[in-house]
């Protein structure tokens, strides 16, 4: 149950084994990662299953994910004010709630990332296939685009992206943050084109009836999409490595769902104008379909497969960079192997920890189908959310005097809304899902029982340190 001092926590601030990460990133570069992170196949895929529950409403639907989101988005936004650190929500749990919840918070979000990381590489491959269909009329074989058990022999467009990434990852914050900055604008480019076409083909008849199931049906369809707004936490990852993080990281995590909150409704205004609701059932790739039967032409859909393919790449970039800031962090705690903490002094980058990850997400990709461990990318997710607005409401009582850049409106009402919201769409999830949940936190607590507990840093420190940082410091806190 020990605590981890928020002074300690920020004075650890960007330290590592052999050198310090860089403080490179402003405000544009860390909403860039959120949008990043955020902004991928979600749009590109979902209304196909979102649509046909809600009917043109789902721009709806869209809004009430997206006003979720955002109470979960607000309790981040003060936490990363107040604490700047790499470790995200594992490293806000430390600071309030004690070790244990702090490594249950991070075991979560290694599945929510590294999970993630290989289902996205999943689906790059498939829009690389409609790419080279549309240019080149041709697709790569089965076995070297599928993982056995779906197929073939091998992913390898999916291990490939992921190489990619590291590639960008091992160059430094900087450089990776340009690369994901082109990226996004893009995919963003992308989207507001494909509004601009598919706007021509809009009908006002296509919007009749707007609600056709009622509003259960906008509702079912908002559960759907709040997962198309997971990834705006990334910013928060981010923490060591901002300019000005209390400034900067509230703004970044808060304009980045509100853009991507508009970009959301604007598509789906058009795509529901432009095809009948009726046409989205089944529908994997909406996006381009409409783009086809609205211009008869094979080259918008062409273009938006391009689209896809550099949105979908820039959400392995920036998951994959969270992925190794918060194993950085609880490296640095001592709660998972030294190896995962150590910088490069001339890149100012966790090189081993980036390639280690790198190498085990990509073959994740490659050669495991991931099934129903995708689907718990989901549960891991909303349970670090939840944590967080815990998280705000103990700090609020714990350290009332803490300066914060950015205050949470009505607490503790809006985080507890928040923590009620990401519990009811927890149990909403199928029984499979929570037994998968179930296995990976029952192989966590073995990992920390027998590895983590023993050799945190707040155990095993000189009897000064762990005067200051231990459980003595903890209890003062209480």
């Amino acid at each position: 149950m020990r605590r981890k001092p928020v002074e300690l926590l920020v004075a650890e601030g960007g330290h590592g084994e052999g050198g310090e990460l860089r403080r490179s990133l402003g405000l544009w570069q860390l909403t860039m990662i959120s949008i990043g992170a955020t902004l991928g196949t979600g749009i590109f895929v979902v209304l196909g299953e979102a649509v046909p529950d809600a009917g043109p409403a789902v721009v709806v639907s869209f809004i009430i994910a997206g006003l979720t989101a955002l109470f979960s988005a607000l309790s981040y936004a003060e936490l990363a004010g107040t604490i700047p650190v790499a470790g995200s929500s594992y490293s806000y749990a430390y600071a309030t709630m004690g070790e244990l919840v702090a490594w249950v918070c991070g075991w979560c979000l290694l599945l929510e990332y590294g999970v993630s990381v290989a289902a996205v590489a999943v689906g790059w491959g498939q829009y690389i296939d409609e790419l080279l269909h549309g240019t080149l009329g041709v697709t790569l074989p089965q076995a070297l685009s599928a993982p056995p058990g779906d197929g073939g022999l091998f992913n390898v467009p999916a291990l490939l992206v992921v190489v990619l990434a590291m590639a960008f990852l091992l160059g430094g914050a900087r450089e990776s943050a340009r690369a994901n900055t082109v990226m996004v604008a893009v995919k963003v480019v992308a989207l507001l084109l494909f509004c601009a076409v598919a706007a021509t083909g809009v009908r006002a008849g296509n919007y009749q009836p707007f609600m056709p199931l009622g509003m259960a049906g906008v509702s079912a369809a908002g559960a759907t999409l709040f997962f198309s707004y997971i990834g705006f936490d990334a910013a928060s990852t981010a923490g060591e490595e901002a300019k000005d993080p209390q400034r900067d990281l509230p703004r970044a995590i808060l304009l980045s769902l509100v853009l991507v909150t508009a970009l959301y409704c604007l598509v789906a205004a058009v795509a529901v104008g432009a095809t009948p609701w009726q046409h989205f059932e089944g529908s994997e790739a909406a996006l381009s379909g409409i783009l086809h039967s609205v211009t008869g032409q094979g080259f918008w859909p062409t273009l938006l497969a391009f689209g896809a393919v550099v949105a979908i790449a820039s959400v392995v970039l920036t998951v994959l960079y969270g992925q190794t800031r918060i194993l950085f962090a609880m490296s640095r705690d001592g709660l998972v192997p030294s190896v995962f903490s150590k910088v490069d002094p001339r890149s100012g980058s966790p090189r081993a920890n980036t390639v280690i990850v790198s190498a085990f997400c990509g073959l994740l990709a490659a050669a495991v189908p991931l099934g129903r461990l995708a689907d718990a990318t989901s549960i891991g997710t909303l349970f670090a959310f939840g944590l967080v607005n815990v998280a705000v409401i103990v700090l609020r009582r714990t350290r009332p005097d803490m300066r914060r850049t950015f205050r949470v409106p009505l607490s503790p009402l809006f985080p507890l809304a928040g923590l009620g919201l990401c519990l009811w769409m927890m149990f909403s999830l199928d029984a499979v899902t929570w037994q998968v949940f179930g296995l990976w936190m029952a192989v966590g607590a073995v990992v920390y029982f027998g590895y983590g507990m023993r050799r945190s840093r707040l155990r095993t420190a000189p009897d000064g340190t762990a005067a200051a940082a231990g459980p003595k410091s903890a209890s003062t806190e209480e």
